[in-house]
């Protein structure tokens, strides 16, 4: 039986989702979708799976490792290099907890909204 769905997008809550596409679109290179505005911003790609961002008044980060605030999901973004990747991801404006569960195999960061995301080595 072929299956009833296909993912087409991830939606993230924020505060701020033109600011958090901007962060997305420069470290994944993705494209924003040209009806992105101030209350809903998309990015995509021409294989069809896109990232959303959509306002959250009153949106609280979640507060990885600890769970006072759950994360709810996370991204995992394919690296060709760990440290590469998060110098360059920190200086866009993510931030790197201290508890790094196992930093030689993958690294977590937050993006600037305070959702988690992890970079893995692979293709």
């Amino acid at each position: 039986m072929p299956p009833l769905m296909k993912l087409s997008a991830i939606t993230l809550d924020c505060p701020d989702p033109p600011a958090l596409a901007a962060f997305y679109q420069q470290a994944t290179g993705l494209d924003l979708h040209p009806r992105s505005g101030a209350d809903f911003a998309a990015l995509g790609h021409e294989d069809g799976l896109g990232i959303g961002f959509q306002r959250v008044e009153n949106h609280r980060a979640p507060s990885w490792p600890d769970q006072s605030v759950p994360q709810q999901l996370h991204l995992c973004f394919a690296v060709g290099d760990l440290d590469e990747a998060e110098a360059a991801l920190l200086e866009l404006g993510a931030a790197k907890p201290d508890h790094q569960p196992q930093q030689d195999r993958w690294r977590v960061l937050t993006d600037p909204a305070g959702h988690p995301f992890c970079l893995v080595v692979g293709g």
